[in-house]
């Protein structure tokens, strides 16, 4: 047992990372994963491990400035919030403005007030949005009190969300006939001609109402139980991981990242909000599918295939992970390991497996290859 409490590590952690921006790299804008990372890494039970984990992080790449508050947004006024929606310069001003709501009332309260008026834009940050905002409201929930930092960060996450709101095309429905096996396999694929470059997810996505079968993907899932429609999205997911080795080792790891965060924030949410979030998360999924596959490979053998790959225990793939250090292997690993154990499966070992191969190692000096950046 780790000598550090889970709580005691998380806020640690965020202590050591208040000072980190929103996003890193030099010429990119790729997410900050720390408070994310490590919190699923305390959660797998390392929290030893976490305080050396984020120095690793903090070395791996370097990050943007954290954005300064510029001009007051009032939550009270549609014509004041919504045009800074996806605005990313005015992060600052969203991060402001989720501060003053959480040291006003519930945090609760505050989550619940925002949900519908950020889902539309649930593809933020290759929907880190969401997953940020779900890490710290596991934090908050398991706390008997919670901390400044752990508000601090739901601000933040809430404010990624807001500043990265990313609307795609068309109005997702569950009207359809489809159950999600079938949705996945209605869906057309769109070959592509030679290997799929870095700009063909990006060409795709500028013109993701045009390609064949978006638009009628959007209404061909059936309703279902909240609680089921997500094990089924992870576990159908962690099958499309597997199935797929030649595409980019992280995009389709948000297949189950994402459904699995939601998972730990509906509980919080009024009934109402829950089939729209189904909803919204099927257009991602059809949104990854079209982006990032080409075709559909052996992704109906995906159970066939994990039973034959033999991943190792759920503890030794905890231990793995936090070996390995990427972030995304770290968070995929954890989100892997919660699904199992509410619906045993052992695609959810064999895509955990897979991704610690397919993505580059955290090496102890912070060091990264190029793979997992993506």
């Amino acid at each position: 047992m780790p000598s550090i409490s889970y709580s005691d590590a998380l806020n640690d952690a965020l202590e050591r990372m208040k000072d980190l921006g929103y996003e890193r790299g030099q010429g990119v804008d790729l997410a900050n994963h720390g408070p994310m990372g490590a919190e699923a890494l305390a959660l797998l039970g390392h929290g030893d491990e976490v305080s050396r984990w984020v120095e690793r992080y903090r070395r791996a790449m370097e990050h943007h400035e954290p954005p300064a508050p510029r001009f007051a947004l009032d939550p009270t006024d549609e014509s004041s919030w919504r045009p800074a929606l996806g605005a990313f310069h005015r992060a600052g001003d969203w991060e402001a403005l989720f501060t003053r709501e959480l040291a006003e009332v519930h945090w609760r309260e505050v989550v619940v007030r925002w949900w519908p008026r950020l889902l539309p834009g649930l593809f933020a940050g290759l929907t880190h949005g969401l997953i940020r905002v779900a890490h710290a409201v596991r934090g908050l929930y398991a706390a008997e009190r919670p901390t400044p930092l752990q508000l601090d960060e739901l601000a933040r996450g809430l404010a990624y969300w807001a500043a990265r709101f990313t609307e795609l095309p068309g109005h997702p429905r569950l009207t359809g006939t489809y159950d999600l096996a079938g949705a996945i396999a209605a869906l057309p694929r769109v070959p592509h001609d030679g290997p799929l470059r870095p700009e063909v997810p990006r060409q795709r996505l500028a013109r993701l109402a045009e390609l064949p079968g978006y638009g009628e993907a959007l209404t061909s899932l059936a309703p279902d139980r909240a609680d089921r429609l997500l094990s089924e999205m992870t576990l159908r997911f962690a099958g499309v991981y597997l199935a797929h080795p030649e595409v980019f080792p992280v995009p389709l790891i948000h297949g189950v990242t994402a459904p699995a965060a939601a998972r730990l924030v509906l509980p919080h949410l009024p009934p109402e909000l829950h089939e729209p979030t189904l909803a919204a998360l099927w257009q991602v999924h059809i949104t990854f599918l079209l982006a990032f596959t080409t075709d559909r490979r052996d992704e109906d053998a995906d159970a066939r295939r994990a039973e034959a790959q033999a991943a190792p225990p759920a503890p030794e793939l905890a231990a793995r992970a936090a070996e390995h250090g990427d972030e995304h292997v770290i968070k995929f690993t954890e989100a892997c390991l919660r699904e199992h154990a509410l619906r045993p499966d052992p695609r959810y070992l064999a895509a955990a497996f897979a991704a610690q191969g397919r993505v580059d190692r955290l090496d102890a000096g912070g060091a990264i290859g190029t793979a997992g950046r993506r």
